[in-house]
């Protein structure tokens, strides 16, 4: 059985996303504190808009994304300063499902991926992302890593 359920990753401690998941409307499952200040909240189902609710809230560039079956992932991701992007992981699978890709282009997805990596003051890899945008895995959540990596976020997960 796959994953029904969202994530979130902010430069946050793993107390203060929970606290500000839950105030999104998010019922947090777990935790992680993934090293470097950044910290993620796994939860069972996603609420149109999280990304931006906890922007707003922690302060921070905040990226979610709801799975679909672990088959295809949702990224949305927002900055405080209200800067928002969208994209789609695992892009044949979700062709399967007949999700229109298209409504996910990947040179927009990209720009904003390398927009929110700069407002976070992270250095992100442009081919790293884009080959996490176009790539195919059997679970989206190793495409959530490998975008996260290209983000360059390297993370050191300590829970």
């Amino acid at each position: 059985m796959g994953n029904w359920g969202g994530m979130a990753v902010a430069h946050a401690t793993v107390a203060e996303l929970r606290e500000f998941a839950a105030e999104a409307g998010c019922a947090v499952d777990c935790d992680e504190d993934l090293g470097g200040g950044w910290s993620a909240v796994h939860y069972p189902d996603q609420p149109d808009g999280a990304a931006a609710a906890l922007a707003r809230r922690t302060g921070a560039p905040v990226l979610t994304v709801a799975y679909l079956d672990s088959d295809v992932g949702f990224v949305e991701a927002a900055t405080f300063a209200g800067g928002r992007w969208k994209a789609l992981l695992n892009r044949d699978a979700a062709e399967d499902y007949e999700i229109p890709v298209e409504r996910f282009p990947v040179e927009a997805a990209l720009a904003g991926a390398l927009d929110w990596a700069a407002a976070a003051g992270l250095t992100a890899d442009a081919d790293g992302i884009r080959a996490a945008l176009t790539g195919s895995e059997a679970c989206a959540e190793d495409l959530t890593d490998r975008l996260l990596g290209a983000l360059g976020l390297h993370l050191t997960m300590t829970a």
